[in-house]
């Protein structure tokens, strides 16, 4: 009798829909090497070449495409099925894969993640911090947590944050030996310190005045794709900040930065958490998306309670 090889199935599945054994490999937790020698091992049991391979590019052939339109719906259907019987453990278990903008991981995800480790420690979280939108599907994310103007329209959508604007910020050393800065266009006189997104693109410097939103072409010495490393040239007035309120929100009141320009932001945005339409929320997924839908009176109280241990913190250190 024949033995289907199922244990080689899911790592041909991940090179033929990421088109790259590096990518596969990273995303199922082995060496390129090992990936590769587990396809060629499939190969060679079913006498078919599934893949072909060049030094620049990985591709299914006719019988690996066929194969791949077979398997996925097998496999997820599979995956939902083991998934069913969560229902019967008494708190939900398994991995949960997560592509994350950089600022929803700082402030939706990080000041909760202890909370929610504690509540459900049989889930893993998997968290891939991406600048870039990532295709759920296609790299094989059980979600994503993003803008909801970044999310595409078949996607389920459930809110996560309250609405979080960017913020214009200097040391109160570099304000003091330059222009002063009353209007946006008055930027053009300063040293800008601007984020490289990883599609390459500059992070354009939005505003809005009477309902309109412009965005001011600004220059300086640093371009950078890391925010701890423009915060910190901030602090050392080299320039100016244009990032999230909440990345540079502690140094506001600590005083070591100052806030510019705050009537001329543009409305704020929130975050939403998204997946598949057509696809059912597995149990861990589902737990975490309870965990993290956003509540007005529960966020409140959560600020409240931060401010207070703020306070607290502040009368222990004076």
């Amino acid at each position: 009798m024949h033995r289907t090889p199922y244990g080689e199935l899911p790592a041909f599945i991940a090179v033929a829909e990421q088109r790259n054994f590096t990518r596969a490999a990273r995303q199922m937790g082995v060496s390129t090497a090992t990936l590769s020698q587990t396809v060629r091992a499939l190969e060679e049991k079913l006498g078919i070449r599934l893949l072909n391979r060049t030094t620049r590019s990985v591709a299914p052939t006719a019988a690996g495409e066929r194969l791949l339109r077979r398997l996925k719906p097998v496999l997820d259907a599979y995956e939902a099925a083991i998934d069913s019987i969560n229902e019967f453990r008494d708190k939900p278990s398994g991995v949960v894969r997560l592509t994350v903008a950089p600022p929803a991981a700082h402030s939706v995800i990080a000041p909760r993640l202890k909370e929610f480790v504690s509540l459900y420690p049989e889930i893993s979280l998997e968290i891939s911090v991406d600048a870039d939108n990532i295709d759920i599907v296609s790299h094989q994310f059980d979600a994503g947590i993003r803008r909801e103007t970044s999310i595409d329209r078949d996607m389920v959508a459930v809110r996560v944050s309250s609405a979080m604007s960017n913020a214009v910020a200097g040391a109160p050393a570099y304000l003091a030996d330059h222009p002063k800065i009353a209007v946006p266009d008055d930027l053009h006189a300063h040293h800008c310190l601007r984020v490289r997104l990883a599609g390459g693109a500059i992070l354009p410097w939005h505003f809005a005045r009477a309902g309109k939103t412009f965005d001011v072409a600004v220059t300086g010495p640093l371009v950078g794709n890391e925010f701890d490393l423009l915060i910190s040239a901030a602090l050392d007035g080299v320039g100016l900040l244009y990032l999230p309120r909440d990345f540079v929100l502690p140094y506001i009141r600590g005083g070591r930065l100052v806030s510019l320009l705050d009537h001329w932001m543009p409305p704020a945005g929130s975050f939403f958490l998204y997946y598949p339409s057509r696809r059912q929320a597995p149990a861990a997924l589902r737990a975490l998306i309870d965990f993290l839908r956003y509540d007005e009176r529960s966020a409140a109280s959560r600020t409240k309670q931060g401010a207070a241990n703020h306070r607290r913190g502040a009368r222990l250190a004076s």
